[in-house]
């Protein structure tokens, strides 16, 4: 009896080499070494690892609905839940989707659309759940300096997940319109597929290691550098003042391109270095791509992504892999229009320019923009530059509460680094420098370098 799982997963052709110990062994566990699965056992195995919402979906999928459920489920189906979640096809994730809901596969009648959102609501929660009880690396790193999993932001990111599943104003979704969503959103799919990768490795280990000495299968963890990125520069801050929470920069990093989504690299917080503009411009120009975070007084946090590392000048400059969000009261994206390329801007001491930082619009018409008065900024009611935007600040003048500044991916290196010339003593202090540009004080030392040696 002891091998009869591995036997049923041999003779199932859904599956891969590498995943039948992985579904055998979960089904062992499950079944009691017996070749079915009863609800209760399975609710018992699993029902820890995920939202309670998301077991009842499961159970739909694999028992059948209320009324004409059964009392148990054999092999095929739950090793099709696996695969259909974990690899599946458009067709075979709706099927999960449909059956999940208490609906037939045949069954061409529309979905509401408060049930398709508790469903990935349902799949977000479970999700979190997995990266805060597998504790990896990347989820360690921001768990440690204070910043949490709240249940409001959970939400507020499966509604935007779940936002574009219909046309707004309706309240049906119909199996067309469930497809194209899926198709279009990698990152609730993402998702799905690790909240049943961790589900069917859940204790798989342990259970093949005790009948099959040697054999290991791959426990691999959540790979949040998909989503969540790694942490760094705030070793040194032991109480950090995290206006955010992981919600909140999972959604932010997984609108990032994709090479700059491996870690961030704390710049600037206002609650840690103050309230000051040419302190803000110090620590992050010449950092390459950043993200910006503001909370006003009125509790709004948004914000902008800025593919081009900040420098001073009188023009805008980036690229259209720029965008700006909102996290509170909702959680929304709003990429590059290509109407034109208004992306970033940065000025100081300028009697005929602004003077501050913007992103998006033009000249006192900003979708972002911070005056270089520290305390003072705008968001217009309309902007160009970023489809779908919607005013992000609760009043188009606003105050700020907050500001954090972070560089995304890998530090851009110097171009003397990159020919291999010897710096000089006169090139350290970038920081220190920028401010007394900005302050127009002027650097005699600029004029006193020897010449390289030939």
């Amino acid at each position: 009896m002891g091998n009869s799982s591995t036997k049923l997963a041999e003779r199932c052709s859904l599956l891969s080499k590498d995943e039948i110990p992985v579904v055998a062994n979960s089904f062992k566990f499950v079944s009691k070494n017996s070749d079915r699965i009863k609800e209760d056992d399975l609710m018992k195995f699993w029902g820890s690892q995920m939202d309670p919402r998301l077991a009842q979906y499961i159970t739909n999928f694999l028992f059948g609905p209320l009324g004409n459920r059964s009392t148990v489920v054999e092999f095929q189906r739950f090793a099709e839940l696996y695969v259909y979640c974990v690899r599946g096809t458009i067709d075979e994730r709706i099927s999960v989707l449909l059956a999940s809901l208490g609906q037939a596969e045949s069954d061409t009648s529309d979905i509401a659309y408060p049930l398709i959102k508790e469903y990935v609501e349902a799949v977000v929660s479970s999700y979190m759940r997995a990266l805060r009880l597998q504790a990896g690396e990347e989820y360690k790193s921001w768990e440690s300096k204070g910043f949490r999993i709240v249940k409001e932001c959970i939400q507020k990111l499966a509604e935007s997940l779940a936002y574009d599943v219909v046309k707004q104003g309706t309240q049906k979704v119909t199996r067309e319109d469930a497809e194209r969503w899926l198709q279009q959103n990698p990152t609730f799919l993402y998702m799905l597929e690790e909240v049943f990768t961790h589900l069917y490795h859940y204790r798989a280990n342990k259970n093949l290691q005790e009948e099959q000495v040697g054999v290991r299968p791959r426990r691999p963890s959540i790979k949040t550098n998909y989503l969540l990125p790694l942490c760094e520069g705030l070793q040194y801050v032991p109480d950090y003042p995290a206006f955010t929470d992981i919600s909140q920069m999972l959604f932010i990093n997984s609108n990032l391109p994709h090479d700059h989504r491996n870690k961030w690299r704390f710049l600037f917080s206002s609650q840690i270095h103050g309230e000051s503009f040419s302190t803000l411009l110090g620590r992050i120009m010449d950092q390459g791509a950043t993200v910006l975070i503001i909370e006003d007084t009125n509790g709004y946090i948004f914000g902008g992504f800025a593919p081009g590392s900040w420098s001073l000048g009188p023009n805008f400059f980036g690229n259209d892999q720029a965008f700006l969000f909102t996290l509170r009261p909702k959680m929304r994206c709003f990429p590059a229009t290509h109407y034109n390329d208004h992306f970033q801007y940065l000025n100081l001491n300028q009697q005929t320019m602004p003077n501050g930082l913007g992103m998006g619009g033009q000249f006192s018409y900003w979708g972002l923009w911070l005056d270089c008065e520290y305390g003072h900024g705008e968001c217009s009611e309309t902007c160009t530059s970023f489809k779908n935007y919607i005013q992000l600040s609760a009043n188009k003048k606003f105050t700020i509460r907050n500001v954090e500044v972070w560089a995304v991916g890998e530090k851009p290196k110097k171009e003397d680094e990159e020919d291999g010339v010897r710096s000089s003593i006169l090139d350290g202090h970038t920081e220190e420098k920028a401010i007394l540009e900005l302050a127009g004080r002027r650097q005699y030392s600029d004029g006193m370098r020897e010449e390289p040696n030939t």
